[in-house]
């Protein structure tokens, strides 16, 4: 894996070349007069050719305790029209007095040295390149959803060869035959890692991949295939380059992946019935059933693929598939995951054994069953989707990832986007603490730990799943500030990561309530966590990065929810 290991990032101009409704036009931005633009306004609701340099925060907004510039007084300091973020960016600095932090050289010779090479090209980024370790187990391996962050710096950065051979060769790998225990999984399912193995004497290289028959729990990644369609997308959207996506090939993985999802069955919700351990929380954590991180995903995936498929013989059938599913989910998860102080007040007053299309409970949930810490935890202004929803359950515990996806992806509604964003601003100890940010609150502890993750020793009370803190993470979450007019939000918790990051070795994750101590068996120098942290500054630094993972809200998708408006109490 002796990739180049130069400092810095490559010098290159805008790359970001769009085809699609929600295009970003940079080449009007500085011909327009300057705007002050209220935060309500999400992100991508309008164009960057209408964008002024600096934001004005909503009044009665919280500007973060940490910043010595307050709120957003100076966000013309984070924007860069000239170049890329990092090292060796005259233009940005030059323009908007931005001052590279150094820890962005350190962080990108760490990815370039996690590079890794099939027959002398680039096909990703192993999950960690910790010496320290005396397990390697699978950190030595090219995982799909670990490579997403590390595809996303490079698209930024103008080097976008090494996302197109992954996709290319995941796409390779999906084609094979997987068999685990003689049983043959579907056609369409990703791989959830693969690992290169160099023969100096024939000099040859053999790809190996993971489909879950090797993975802790024997479980297969459901979110692979999402995050290889939603990547696939970035890519288009970063390079302007249509015939990829446009290829034979990557339509059949597209409609090999959404047959495994859209097919019917006995199953009368829209949404998709998971195992625990199919994705980010890839260990028993109780989240069988709908996981909103699987639904989010999947919503994702969904449009994603809707704004790349041929309408030809065989992409019709799927385009109306795709456009009936995401109606039915956007319905379905704004309707039934949403959870503000009036909707928990609701919950707490249901009636039980309702019977017939008239019920409000429809799904049986009986109050007694929602825990004491909800209570506390709800504020009266804000909201989120809670973890699951099934008969005569719900999850009420925050999921991080969901809850950013959902935000990107349009699933949540501008309104409970802000919504989102107020929750996470007033539990900003709970949720982010001193280092952002957590996977899931609260930890689940004591007897209902023993049952729920079968004794897992790996998952005590806040740490790894189970509530520990997760530097990955701040990439989305920074998105999501960006997309709902809240960058102050991303601009502390980059500041909190940056106190730490590097000078603990780039960990995967950190433990306890506040996030203060670096994981137990966590890696050092886990990719994710140095790939997340450059495109968290990226975006800030020039927010047109946003258009290739983010997605406009569809209006036609906008249903009637009668429910509460936390965002107006």
């Amino acid at each position: 894996m002796d990739g180049p290991r130069e400092a810095g990032m490559k010098k290159v101009g805008s790359v970001c070349s769009i085809s699609e409704a929600d295009d970003f036009d940079l080449s009007r931005l500085l011909d327009k007069p300057r705007l002050n633009i209220e935060r309500q306004r999400s992100f991508d609701e309008r164009s960057l050719s209408e964008l002024t340099i600096g934001f004005s925060p909503r009044v009665g907004s919280r500007a973060p305790e940490s910043s010595s510039r307050g709120g957003l007084e100076n966000f013309e300091s984070m924007f860069s029209l000239g170049g890329r973020s990092g090292m060796g960016t005259p233009a940005s600095s030059a323009r908007n007095s931005f001052e590279p932090h150094p820890m962005i050289a350190e962080a990108w010779e760490a990815l370039r040295r996690s590079l890794v090479f099939f027959r002398g090209q680039p096909v990703g980024t192993i999950a960690a390149y910790d010496h320290a370790s005396e397990e390697v187990l699978n950190y030595d391996q090219v995982f799909v959803r670990d490579f997403v962050p590390s595809a996303l710096a490079f698209l930024m950065n103008g080097e976008p060869e090494i996302v197109k051979n992954f996709l290319l060769k995941t796409l390779h790998l999906q084609g094979w035959e997987k068999q685990i225990d003689r049983f043959k999984l579907g056609e369409g399912a990703m791989p959830a890692s693969f690992k290169v193995l160099h023969d100096p004497v024939r000099k040859t290289d053999t790809l190996i991949a993971d489909f879950g028959e090797s993975a802790i729990g024997r479980v297969a990644p459901v979110d692979s295939g999402f995050w290889w369609i939603i990547l696939l997308r970035a890519y288009t959207k970063s390079t302007g380059d249509l015939t990829l996506a446009e290829t034979p090939e990557c339509q059949k993985g597209m409609r090999l992946v959404l047959t495994l999802c859209l097919s019917e069955g006995f199953d009368t919700f829209p949404t998709l019935l998971c195992a625990d351990g199919c994705s980010m929380i890839d260990r028993r954590m109780g989240i069988y059933g709908y996981p909103i991180e699987i639904q989010a995903l999947f919503f994702m995936a969904l449009r994603c693929a809707l704004s790349m498929m041929k309408h030809d013989t065989e992409g019709k059938e799927f385009v109306e598939l795709i456009v009936k599913r995401l109606h039915a989910m956007s319905y379905h998860m704004r309707s039934y995951f949403w959870l503000d102080f009036q909707q928990l007040n609701d919950v707490y007053r249901y009636k039980t054994e309702e019977y017939s299309h008239t019920a409000v409970n429809k799904f049986n949930v009986i109050p007694d069953s929602i825990p004491d810490w909800v209570f506390d935890f709800m504020p009266t202004r804000g909201g989120y989707f809670i973890g699951n929803v099934s008969p005569a359950r719900m999850d009420f515990r925050w999921f991080a990832l969901g809850n950013c996806i959902a935000i990107l992806s349009s699933l949540a509604t501008p309104e409970q986007s802000m919504a989102i964003m107020d929750l996470i601003e007033s539990r900003w100890e709970e949720l982010v603490g001193e280092m952002p940010i957590k996977i899931c609150y609260p930890a689940i502890e004591s007897h209902e730990w023993r049952i729920v993750t079968g004794c897992d020793p790996k998952n005590t009370r806040w740490s790894y799943h189970n509530g520990g803190s997760w530097p990955v993470l701040l990439w989305m979450l920074t998105a999501a500030c960006i997309k709902t007019g809240r960058p102050q939000i991303a601009r502390r918790a980059i500041e909190l990561a940056e106190n730490r990051l590097l000078k603990d070795s780039w960990p995967e994750y950190y433990d306890g309530k506040l996030g203060r101590y670096i994981g137990k068996q966590a890696r050092k120098f886990q990719t994710w966590s140095i790939a997340g942290y450059l495109v968290a500054k990226m975006m800030l630094e020039d927010p047109s990065h946003l258009g290739m993972i983010s997605l406009e809200e569809d209006k036609q998708m906008k249903p009637v929810i009668k429910r509460s408006a936390s965002w107006n109490c």
